[in-house]
């Protein structure tokens, strides 16, 4: 008889910026493969709990983890927390990010720093700490970049830098990282209808009718469009792709 196996059993994967968002539904499919989770979050320790909560009731695996991925010591918190619950690591996804549109003139070193520290500094120390801790049998890093890094829409030249930060940093550790049977690869949605959009206002109005109407499949995409997607890289299905950026977009371009 077929048996359909999970795609991701037994393994352990950390998602950075899970509470909410993109984060969360790639942590709750995750967990539907079959794989403990770590959700981390920053702040929003109600939605982390929650998203737990929503993993456990499927009969998943996952625990909560505070963590301000800019931070070191906290991210090196972070993995030994993953550690001692699970004993190992197979998967990263620096999802966890940080976004504020603002024409040149508004532009201050806090913002830049701000957006720098937590896209680009951040997806660095967890990748370091994630090296150390993947196995003889290698892991897996996906990258939560955008579509911006093509569209580059006017202001939003700090946010668009960081994550034309992220497109580059993940091409150049596929190759880095590659001996090592590390694959890195980067997910680059186009405006997805998370918390984070509809508190910036981004989900009503012009901006979004724009976007729709530019786009070939008509509608701005949701967490779940992109969840799937972030499990095929994660997944033995794509073994042999490194150092990609995946649009998923619905077309726009």
């Amino acid at each position: 008889m077929y048996m359909n196996t999970k795609k991701l059993d037994g393994k352990v994967a950390i998602v950075t910026g899970a509470s909410k968002g993109i984060g969360a539904a790639i942590a709750k499919q995750f967990a539907a493969e079959g794989a403990a989770v770590v959700v981390n979050y920053a702040s929003s320790k109600q939605g982390a709990d929650r998203i737990v909560d929503e993993i456990a009731k499927r009969g998943g695996k996952a625990i909560a983890v505070q963590a301000n991925v800019a931070r070191k010591a906290e991210v090196e918190r972070l993995f030994s927390a993953t550690k001692k619950a699970f004993g190992t690591l197979d998967i990263l996804v620096n999802n966890a990010g940080v976004y504020d549109w603002s024409p040149l003139e508004e532009i201050t070193e806090e913002q830049f720093h701000k957006h720098f520290d937590v896209n680009v500094l951040g997806l660095l120390l967890a990748t370091q700490e994630a090296v150390k801790q993947f196995g003889s049998n290698g892991g897996n890093i996906i990258n939560i970049s955008s579509t911006v890094t093509s569209l580059t829409p006017p202001s939003s030249s700090v946010y668009t830098g960081t994550k034309g930060a992220v497109d580059a940093i993940t091409r150049t550790l596929a190759k880095e990282l590659g001996p090592r049977k590390i694959r890195v690869n980067a997910i680059n949605p186009g405006m997805v209808e998370t918390e984070g959009v509809r508190a910036a206002g981004f989900d009503q109005g012009d901006l979004r009718k724009s976007v729709e109407a530019q786009t070939p499949l008509g509608r701005i995409g949701q967490p779940e469009d992109v969840a799937p997607v972030a499990v095929f890289l994660a997944s033995s299905d794509s073994a042999w792709i490194t150092g990609e950026t995946l649009r998923v977009a619905g077309g726009l371009r």
